[in-house]
């Protein structure tokens, strides 16, 4: 499909700019992502956490918390 269309210079700054600003808050939240896996797998040391996790994983449509051998790992559902 071709066309033309006219937008503001600023509004194209910011069209230019959202590729990159999307790449850095992906990037931030699978740190972040690593940062609670590494608090949960903490948690299990000091403390049953399982069924809280069974809770969540029932409650939450976009991530879940696996549990192995101590260690956290969240996996983040693509479809959601």
């Amino acid at each position: 499909m071709n066309g033309t269309v006219t937008i503001s210079l600023e509004d194209y700054k910011k069209l230019e700019n959202a590729q990159g600003n999307a790449t850095n808050l992906e990037e931030r939240v699978l740190q972040a992502a690593k940062e609670l896996e590494v608090f949960l797998s903490f948690l299990c040391t000091r403390e049953n956490i399982t069924p809280y996790i069974e809770e969540f994983n029932k409650q939450s449509k976009r991530s879940q918390i696996i549990l192995d051998e101590g260690r956290a790992k969240i996996k983040v559902n693509e479809e959601a």
